[in-house]
């Protein structure tokens, strides 16, 4: 055996490490690449021999095996160039032995022996540190999104040379500072502000209530009345994310391949919003080596979904786990890989085809059979699965045309915080539980006990709109969070009311 080197490869958003052995034999020269390479993989072989030959690097005769263990794991990606390249040359170039086994590499290689980014390098980075390694070499480009990880040396290299020549001992590079607070404090902030939404008073109490109690909303309305406007404002009114939800978040972004040099980091709640042509793949994840989809890549944020009844029913149907649960589970033949989903659902759709049904000013030209239609585009289970269906009217010109500005993002968020922070205490012996959305039958006999005037204007009520089972559920988590916005201890059959009121596609109106 020449050498033994260690990388690591992504399954799903994580990293499993690799061991890169190679051995060299007698005969004519050849290489060979075993261990589960994919074609990306046995690919490298040409890469690293040019790469190597270029550089003045160049390998005896004989047959050359390189070894990615365990084999039973599928490789992909060419992040292994760099590895297989170093661990080739190790004994020529005078790299100790105990150096290669203290470090893991990732890197693809040019053919001139530059090195390109690859993805992934914060969870290999995170593998890395967890078997126990010192340090680990990546391209220079993708340093800085590696460096937020702790107690691990990062070293950026620009090229193979550079690479040999420290492992080596001939050249010094200095580690990459630990940047996670630097990235957290740069890129903590918005662009956007509540302030800029001019009326709309309603839909903006129902997106508090909505992002108060983690429920997720949909918003009804004609063309041009802001929903989307009040849709990309949602994240700035949700708590800050902590260092650990933003590494989290930032690893998915990573696997994905989302990351650039400038944003190596992501600090503030992401927003997604696919446009409605998305499969199945691009929004659960998939691929033969499964990847993370937009309700993944939404975790700890924001999935908006625009123009809702335009999607494939069978696309809007795949969300029902991950909107249960908080996570996704893909089975390949490979293997099973679960991806995090903990997302907020804003949704938004027009109240018919012309987008004018209801409307006080503009006729519609749809009728009622062609309502219904439109509407059952949506499926019931779907529509249960969303707490909050709210009208957003068309804006008068008084409200446009008003100088005041709106009331602040930070304003708002300082309500949701306090609200939240209800419900951290009150469920704070319950695992898994954090907000009123999520709880189950079990607390909400504990936590949703109506007075005798609440319980009998709900009882009312599901004969009247004939509300589902988990409708009845949803109406009384929106109500718990509305007595807790209020600071109320007990839910008032004031709270049932307004929970009431967001329920729109549920009301007489549309049948």
């Amino acid at each position: 055996m020449i050498a033994r080197t260690y990388s690591a490869t992504l399954v799903g958003v994580n990293a499993v490490e690799v061991e890169i052995e190679t051995h060299q034999g007698g005969g004519d020269f050849m290489m060979v690449v075993v261990g589960l390479p994919d074609a990306a993989v046995k690919e490298s072989r040409d890469r690293v021999l040019t790469a190597l030959t270029t550089n003045g690097l160049f390998l005896g005769d004989g047959r050359l095996t390189v070894n990615l263990a365990p084999a039973d794991l599928k490789k992909e990606g060419p992040a292994f160039d760099l590895p297989i390249a170093i661990a080739l040359v190790a004994k020529m170039a005078g790299i100790p032995m105990e150096l290669l086994r203290e470090t893991s590499m990732a890197g693809e290689l040019a053919l001139n022996g530059e090195l390109r980014p690859v993805r992934g390098v914060l969870a290999i980075a995170l593998e890395a540190r967890a078997k126990g390694r010192k340090r680990l070499l990546v391209p220079k480009r993708v340093a800085a999104e590696a460096s937020v990880v702790a107690g691990i040396d990062i070293i950026g290299v620009s090229h193979l040379r550079e690479a040999v020549d420290y492992l080596s001992g001939k050249q010094e590079i200095k580690p990459e500072p630990c940047r996670a607070a630097e990235f957290f404090a740069a890129a903590s902030t918005y662009n956007i502000d509540f302030a800029d939404v001019k009326g709309q008073p309603h839909a903006k109490r129902a997106i508090e209530v909505a992002v108060s109690g983690g429920h997720n909303i949909l918003m009804v309305g004609p063309p041009g009345t802001g929903k989307s406007m009040l849709s990309k404002r949602v994240a700035t009114i949700m708590p800050g994310m902590s260092e650990e939800e933003a590494i989290e978040t930032t690893k998915i972004h990573s696997a994905g391949g989302l990351l650039s040099e400038q944003q190596a980091f992501i600090a503030t709640r992401p927003f997604r919003a696919p446009h409605h042509t998305i499969s199945d793949a691009g929004l659960l994840g998939g691929g033969s080596n499964p990847g993370p989809g937009e309700v993944s890549l939404a975790h700890n944020g924001v999935l908006f979904l625009d123009e809702l009844p335009e999607f494939r029913r069978s696309t809007l149907e795949v969300m029902r786990q991950p909107l249960e649960d908080g996570k996704v589970t893909i089975a390949r033949a490979v293997a099973t890989v679960t991806f995090p989903a903990s997302f907020m659902l804003v949704a938004a759709m027009n109240p018919c085809p012309c987008g004018y049904y209801g409307d006080l000013k503009r006729e519609c030209r749809c009728g009622a059979p062609v309502v219904q239609k439109y509407r059952q585009r949506i499926s019931g289970p779907l529509l249960d699965r969303i707490d909050l269906h709210v009208d957003v009217p068309t804006v008068e010109y008084k409200e446009l045309s008003a100088g005041a500005p709106g009331e602040s993002s930070a304003d708002i968020r300082e309500r949701v915080v306090r609200c939240r922070n209800i419900q951290a205490e009150r469920f704070k012996k319950d695992a898994g539980i954090h907000t009123n959305s999520a709880m189950t039958s079990r607390l909400m006999k504990k936590h949703c006990e109506l007075d005798a005037e609440g319980a009998h204007f709900l009882e009312h009520q599901m004969g009247e709109m004939n509300f589902s089972a988990r409708a009845h559920d949803r109406i009384l988590k929106v109500a718990r969070t509305l007595a807790d916005l209020g600071g109320r201890e007990k839910i008032s059959c004031d709270d049932v009311m307004e929970a009431v009121q967001y329920r729109t596609l549920d009301r007489k109106l549309w049948v």
